[in-house]
């Protein structure tokens, strides 16, 4: 797959064409590039821009489509009325995806486009794009109006639509219980994505956003699926932002060590003999989290749980931070006295497995449900009182916590451990 980014050049490679090949090449494809403007600027301040010649624009341009069967194209900073006139003609008649992410200002501070090219942005570029992205300041500028009570975000998008774009997303609008929507509008459709709020100052998040969504387009995926990967393709890069120079970080991609850890412990437990006899009524969830976690949020789990059919045993679900509730808050309150422990796992309960962990070298503790205060039941913090209670009652950090339960509730035993393998070392010597 070939992939076209057109747009302005960022020598601190966190937006612009070196983000956007960034992100390409993330994804497996062959990332090409048409420079509109050369910026200086770093992660602490904007500098000057340059906007190249119309004869280089048009040679890139020439250049690229005559070699190239082109599967996508994004298209970023255009910055003046000249380069968007040359970027209309030559896209015009195309029959490709097209995203625009509609870039005004910069992070750091330097205005992207032309205040006078703005009409010739809305009568050019706008009617080109499949879906164009702008975030809640974007889309004001586009639309002449601020987001409110009255001008809510789906009449915003609908002016933006009326301008030509087929389909437009508005990101970034802040909703209830630290949550960030995306609107999206399509031609017959409306609807509301929305995510984790991560407060986190960073370059490049709405660069990676569009570019994610071309490659999604091009890959033959719905407006809601593409949409939907972009999400949390771009949540991703700024969970794992870097702070590379001397100011806001920068988005990044590298792949997150303990995802792999943790998906690798769970192929391996799903495939331990006779495991299915060891999956409990509630099912199996597997945790594992960052250091020194805050909250759920910052637990890796699984969204849905690893779940018996017959004598069989299946992943259903993805790994997420946040995708585990009880095993996840369990493995919370253990890390907050003992930060080692890192990692946890929810088996059946069954006096088999209780005494085996008394006739090996792993220290075990319990807690009794029905002792559990009635503010703590009306609270729903069942958990965090039952593993407190655990490890009041050891003097050293337990391996196994169990209880046997309550009225409606399913006993249940906790392994916990480091890592994810050491948690399975431990598993291993007791089923």
């Amino acid at each position: 797959m070939n992939l076209l980014s057109i747009g302005g050049s960022d020598p601190s490679s966190g937006a612009g064409i070196q983000s956007d090949i960034r992100v390409f090449s993330e994804l497996k494809v062959h990332g090409l590039t048409v420079i509109t403007a050369i910026t200086g600027q770093n992660t602490t301040t904007f500098g000057i821009v340059e906007p190249v010649s119309e004869k280089i624009l048009k040679n890139q341009l020439d250049a690229v489509f005559s070699d190239f069967k082109i599967d996508g194209i994004k298209i970023g900073m255009v910055y003046n009325s000249k380069i968007i006139k040359i970027i209309y003609h030559k896209l015009k008649k195309l029959k490709i995806p097209i995203t625009v992410d509609p870039v005004i200002r910069s992070t750091t501070g330097g205005n992207l486009i032309e205040k006078s090219a703005i009409k010739d942005f809305q009568k050019y570029i706008i009617p080109l794009a499949t879906i164009i992205s702008p975030n809640r300041f974007e889309a004001e500028i586009l639309a002449n109006s601020k987001i409110n009570s009255k001008n809510t975000p789906e009449k915003i998008a609908l002016k933006i639509q009326k301008m030509g774009a087929k389909n437009v997303v508005i990101t970034g609008i802040e909703s209830k219980k630290c949550k960030i929507s995306d609107f999206v509008l399509e031609k017959n459709n409306r609807f509301v994505i929305s995510g984790d709020k991560i407060e986190r100052l960073n370059h490049g998040s709405g660069c990676n956003y569009s570019a994610a969504i071309i490659f999604a387009l091009a890959s033959k995926k719905s407006i809601r699926e593409a949409v939907k990967f972009a999400k949390q393709f771009t949540l991703k890069s700024i969970r794992n932002a870097k702070n590379l120079g001397q100011g806001i970080s920068i988005t990044d991609f590298h792949k997150d060590n303990h995802i792999t850890e943790l998906s690798n412990a769970i192929n391996n437990f799903v495939e331990f003999k006779n495991i299915y006899k060891n999956i409990p009524e509630c099912q199996t969830n597997f945790v594992y989290s960052n250091n020194k976690p805050k909250t759920i949020k910052d637990i890796l789990g699984i969204s849905g749980r690893i779940v018996k059919t017959g004598n069989q045993v299946l992943v259903a679900g993805n790994l997420e931070y946040g995708g585990s509730k009880h095993v996840a808050t369990a493995l919370l309150a253990m890390n907050k006295k003992y930060p080692e422990t890192n990692s946890a796992i929810n088996i059946k309960f069954q006096d088999a497995i209780i005494s085996k962990v008394k006739k090996s070298k792993l220290v075990m503790s319990s807690y009794d449900r029905m002792l559990e205060p009635k503010n703590v039941k009306s609270k729903g913090s069942t958990i965090e009182w039952g593993i407190k209670n655990a490890m009041n009652n050891s003097k050293k950090m337990p391996d196994v916590i169990y209880h046997k339960g309550d009225f409606g509730k399913e006993p249940m035993i906790l392994v916990f451990g480091k890592t994810p393998q050491d948690v399975l070392n431990k598993v291993i010597k007791i089923i």
